[in-house]
């Protein structure tokens, strides 16, 4: 497939009270090999010096321009990555925490991937988990993760959605995206996380690529507001035996979401066809009995579609059938 060109890039930052880490992420972002044409900060209300912070790098690191948005009420993760890439002017645009480092030569290599490759909509990469005080925790996201072999191979050219309609493997941190992808992403859903919902919105209308490769610190401290759980024993363990509250409505509202998004804009009527069994999966699964005893015939009756729907596969069968109500 032929290249395309250069392409622009503009990189939408939010912030909120990151004044401990904000100075090292944005002097990553702007003495990158290949500069972006502007950073976009949308800031959820800060009380703290994260803006004087900023300011001060952006007068100090010329590379690019940078655009403060001050949100007038608290917006949360989602809206305010919403508010930010809406705001960029870039032909491709990248999602950046406050709180990471990013590798001197990211940009460059992902855009790389995008102007040789121009059907594909998004790119995302590995990333080095450190910690608050910026040390090796000695593992990978995706590792963190448990990206399995089968599911980076999907991601990395191959049919990506039938991986992403099952769980979310796309980190915001490590993404970079075209912008027509918003004329049809946009609005956000409440019911969805911004990176997860633009990882499956991708794949289901253009195509999503994979770099096996550490292009981000992404750092892990008590103040994250959505960081990596690691999925030890215990911590599986644990989630089998929570109590079943509201998450499998969420999850059958989520699919929903995505399904009729989908029915909208129009695409192969594979996808909306698996994004349509997806919804009616999780609609049933909303409807299991409280009863653990009366709730085994159901989630037989179901037990063939755990491996292509669920994110868990057979482990999520099992939490079904075990979970108290």
């Amino acid at each position: 497939m032929s290249g395309e060109g250069a392409l622009s890039v503009s990189v939408a930052l939010c912030t909120f009270n990151g004044e401990r880490y904000i100075e090292e992420q944005l002097v990553s972002i702007l003495t990158q090999t290949r500069p972006p044409v502007e950073v976009v900060i949308s800031d959820d209300m800060s009380t703290d010096a994260t803006l004087d912070i900023a300011r001060r790098v952006a007068s100090a690191h010329g590379s690019a321009p940078v655009r403060i948005l001050h949100n007038v009420d608290r917006l949360g993760v989602t809206r305010n990555f919403e508010r930010a890439v809406a705001a960029s002017i870039g032909d491709v645009i990248a999602l950046s925490d406050q709180d990471d480092r990013w590798y001197p030569e990211r940009v460059e290599a992902l855009m790389a991937v995008l102007e040789a490759n121009p059907a594909i909509r998004l790119v995302h990469h590995d990333a080095a988990l450190i910690g608050a005080d910026g040390k090796p925790l000695g593992h990978s996201l995706l590792d963190s993760l448990r990206v399995s072999r089968s599911e980076r191979t999907l991601l990395d050219g191959g049919p990506g959605f039938t991986a992403l309609i099952r769980r979310n493997l796309a980190t915001g941190a490590t993404m970079m995206f075209r912008r027509e992808l918003l004329d049809v992403a946009l609005p956000f859903p409440a019911s969805w996380v911004h990176d997860e919902w633009l990882a499956v919105v991708a794949a289901a209308t253009g195509g999503v690529r994979l770099i096996e490769r550490d292009l981000v610190a992404y750092r892990q401290h008590e103040a994250n507001q959505i960081g990596v759980q690691q999925p030890t024993l215990r911590y599986r363990a644990r989630r089998m035996l929570e109590k079943r509250g509201d998450r499998y409505g969420e999850l059958a509202t989520k699919s929903r979401t995505l399904a009729d998004r989908l029915a909208s804009i129009g695409v192969e009527p594979r996808w909306l066809d698996l994004a349509r069994r997806k919804a009616e999966f999780e609609a049933v699964r909303a409807r299991y009995p409280e009863s653990r005893l009366r709730r085994i015939p159901a989630v037989l009756r179901q037990s063939k579609r755990y491996p292509e729907l669920s994110s868990q596969r057979a482990l999520d069968l099992v939490r079904d059938l075990v979970q108290p109500a």
